[in-house]
């Protein structure tokens, strides 16, 4: 259960990362309520993951599933640059969160 926990709030961490981004520093406020709802719950849910899994481990699985999820929604849905470089950088990430999970 904490390793679906972990992903999901990676999910989140991603969500409030672009939501950010469209709150135009705060300006706006539906993305910046998605913003700091997101936030809430995907720190409880690392906080409610890390009770089981090792802080190193699931802190970087939280972020690379947050930074990889943030550049994909950049990429296909913002216009940002789609490289072949980014795309295998991206895999890299994703390779070492399995990784992670694998031999924690």
């Amino acid at each position: 259960m904490a390793w679906l926990v972990l992903v999901i709030s990676g999910l989140l961490e991603a969500a409030w990362a672009v939501a950010l981004d469209r709150s135009a520093g705060f300006s706006r406020l539906v993305p910046s309520v998605v913003f700091a709802v997101a936030l809430l719950l995907s720190m409880a849910g690392l906080s409610y993951a890390l009770r089981d899994i090792p802080v190193g481990t699931g802190y970087a699985v939280w972020v690379g599933i947050g930074a990889v999820g943030t550049a994909l929604v950049g990429m296909l849905a913002l216009g940002e640059s789609t490289s072949l470089p980014r795309v295998l950088c991206l895999l890299l990430v994703v390779a070492g969160v399995i990784g992670l999970k694998i031999f924690h």
